[in-house]
């Protein structure tokens, strides 16, 4: 059927040029899978062969998959003729590296003429990729980013510095200088970013794609309705479990809503949840399997390369925080079943643990390899590399165990035809977990190009430090303060940028003053901007995963994604509970780490119960006032401050378990 009504489609030109394009997405986008492999596991290569090649790629996909008029117009003459300009550029910038490499490391600074003009193609064939891929705010942001190197009494672009306010003032700079940086220097485009996009991003998307295409994700969320079904609320449960397992693979809230939520929304409905809970619910538990190690999306190797820590170790100290988060998004749920007096799902409906175990425990092999390298101190991408391995050995013998074993003693006989049926349909997938992995992987590494742009101009104008400067004046000093101005610039970055992007830029932006001048240890400044980058999922006006919820719901976005925002109240809380107990980070001696952490789950459940008026029963206005204080007092630096605090929400809350048993006695 057509685009614009129902008249059939008659053979010719423009379906022709369709399939064309659809194939020519295949060709590079399995040769980048490809490219990714043979680097990450074969032959690694030199950081700029690497980066170059990778974004070159990343490039000719975005145009190939992305029309420059929009998915709703034919791409006719003038756009066929724009992208292949584009497509050119595209090529250009990866190719003119990988060619003249040696040459241009010998110019060390002294830029040729062409040098210049490919960095001016590079700079704005990158900008139109991420417009594409991304939106348009990161291209915009970039843009703005350009402009602000020009503006100066030396820039290319004096009259613009005259508009900036004096904190904001630099030198500016000439178009040779900033090319340098953006395009042959590894602070820009090339920069941190494109390295960890092009290396451990990619090769860990790469193994979400085998894992969604192989069936894993459906066997974990069976796991997961399996393990909570019979209790009350037991599908959101189910959806809070397996999004914090299919989260932190996908690396990607939106992404995890659709496809864990596709299963879990309807049920949740079905079950006794508002349409508006249900999306919200599903929107929380999925950002927070952004922050849900082992891959934390691409946060764990951002922070891992930023801070300089082994990847292990930030795995490890993010472990505690994340269960924190799930458990006060799994306690919210199980408040709303108690108040909406629900119960859990009748056995006949639910899949049987025994069932799924045997059905798909093979699954859980890849995941045992990758914790396993990972603890062996391996490289990531190497883990990565090693974890594909695994699952397409794993899916090849588990098909070959049911096709001369099972198969048979159900009436398939084993024949030489169906065998190689079999293997076209295998080598099928295989070309399908290919591209599936490199077209996740775009948007991605496009905002980490730009973030590149930005990053490379915050570098050369020195914006980092007068961007502390403000930060310190405004917040008077006040470490709470400033944690709120992280948070509101988070929020105000997120409704144009990804989440890798945000905490990248807000990172170079705030990170310096967090560290310098509140005292806030690098790994937790890193840390709580990582958490705050993710607040644009779940708030209000630009919710795009609680958006996302909300169409699979059938509910209003704007409820859904209010609702988001409550359930995800731990994505603002845990942050300045990190920083205020460094400890539960840090390290410390056994008996403060373990009182931190009951005092923290304490503190979560309060908040919970005292935002929904429910616990154990209904709960007052008074008592709920009361939790209040008491949960502010478990921030507070003070051991006699947290262990007031925590009485007084001790006594709460046995108060209500008290009033629920008189209850059921009457």
């Amino acid at each position: 059927m057509s685009e614009t009504g129902n008249s059939p489609v008659v053979p010719g030109s423009q379906s022709n040029h369709a399939r064309s394009v659809l194939w020519l997405i295949t060709l590079v986008a399995v040769g980048l899978s490809l490219f990714q492999l043979y680097s990450a596991g074969i032959q690694p290569l030199g950081l700029f062969y690497q980066r170059s090649i990778h974004l070159m790629l990343i490039m000719m996909l975005a145009f190939l998959m992305f029309p420059v008029f929009g998915p709703r117009r034919a791409r006719g003459l003038a756009g066929w003729l724009l992208d292949a300009i584009f497509l050119a550029g595209a090529l250009v910038t990866g190719g003119y590296l990988v060619l003249y490499l040696d040459e241009i490391i010998n110019r060390a600074g002294f830029w040729s003429q062409t040098d210049i003009v490919v960095g001016c193609i590079a700079t704005l064939t990158v900008l139109e990729a991420a417009r594409r891929a991304v939106g348009l705010g990161m291209t915009v942001i970039g843009v703005i980013a350009i402009l602000y190197a020009f503006a100066g009494p030396r820039g290319d672009l004096p009259w613009l510095g005259e508009w900036l306010p004096g904190i904001l003032e630099h030198r500016g700079y000439s178009l040779d200088r900033l090319v340098g940086q953006l395009y042959l220097g590894q602070e820009g485009i090339f920069g941190l970013p494109m390295g960890v996009a092009a290396t451990y991003i990619f090769i860990f998307v790469l193994f979400g794609a085998f894992l969604e295409i192989t069936g894993a994700g459906k066997f974990f969320i069976d796991l997961a309705y399996a393990a909570t079904g019979r209790q009350r609320g037991g599908p959101a449960k189910a959806a809070v479990i397996a999004s914090a397992g299919m989260g932190s693979i996908s690396g990607s809230a939106i992404a995890n809503v659709v496809t864990t939520g596709a299963f879990t929304i309807p049920l949740m409905k079905r079950l006794g949840y508002r349409p508006h809970q249900a999306g919200g619910i599903e929107a929380a538990a999925s950002t927070g399997g952004q922050i849900m190690p082992p891959l934390m999306g691409a946060g764990a190797f951002l922070i891992a390369e930023y801070t300089r820590m082994p990847y292990l170790e930030v795995v490890k100290v993010s472990i505690l925080p994340a269960v924190m988060y799930f458990g006060t998004v799994y306690l919210f749920v199980h408040i709303i079943a108690l108040k909406q007096g629900m119960q859990g799902m009748a056995r006949s409906e639910l899949p049987q643990m025994r069932d799924v175990m045997a059905y798909g425990w093979h699954f859980l092999l890849p995941l045992a390899v990758l914790v396993v390298l990972l603890v062996m101190n391996l490289s990531p991408m190497r883990v990565g590399y090693f974890a594909i391995l695994t699952m397409l050995g794993v899916a090849v013998l588990r098909f070959l165990v049911w096709f001369f074993f099972v198969a048979p003693g159900e009436g398939q006989p084993v024949t030489g035809e169906r065998l190689a049926t079999a293997t076209r349909n295998g080598l099928v997938r295989l070309v399908e977990g290919l591209e599936l992995g490199a077209r996740n992987a775009v948007a991605v590494s496009m905002a980490c190009a730009v973030a590149g742009i930005i990053v490379g101009v915050v570098g050369l104008t020195g914006l980092g430090l007068k961007f502390s400067s403000m930060m310190l004046a405004f917040s008077g000093g006040n470490l709470l303060l400033a944690l709120v101005m992280v948070l509101l610039a988070s929020l105000v970055l997120g409704m144009g940028l990804p989440v890798t992007a945000s905490y990248i830029v807000l990172i170079v932006l705030v990170g310096p003053a967090l560290t310098a001048e509140f005292g806030v240890p690098l790994l937790i400044a890193h840390l709580v901007v990582f958490w705050y980058s993710q607040d644009s999922n779940v708030t209000p006006p630009i919710a795009l995963a609680g958006f996302a919820g909300a169409a699979i719901a059938g509910a209003k976005p704007m409820e859904t994604g209010f609702q988001a925002w409550k359930f995800a109240k731990g994505l603002y809380l845990i942050p300045l509970f990190m920083v205020y107990n460094p400890e539960i980070i840090m390290g410390g001696p056994w008996p403060l780490l373990i009182w931190t952490a009951l005092t923290g789950f304490l503190a979560l459940g309060a908040f919970a119960a005292a935002l929904e008026g429910y616990l154990f029963t209904r709960m007052g206005w008074p008592l709920r006032v009361l939790l209040l204080p008491a949960i502010v007092a478990v921030f507070y630096p003070s051991l006699m401050v947290e262990a007031a605090g925590a009485a007084v929400m001790l006594v709460v809350l046995l108060g209500n378990w008290l009033a629920s048993r008189r209850a059921a006695m009457a």
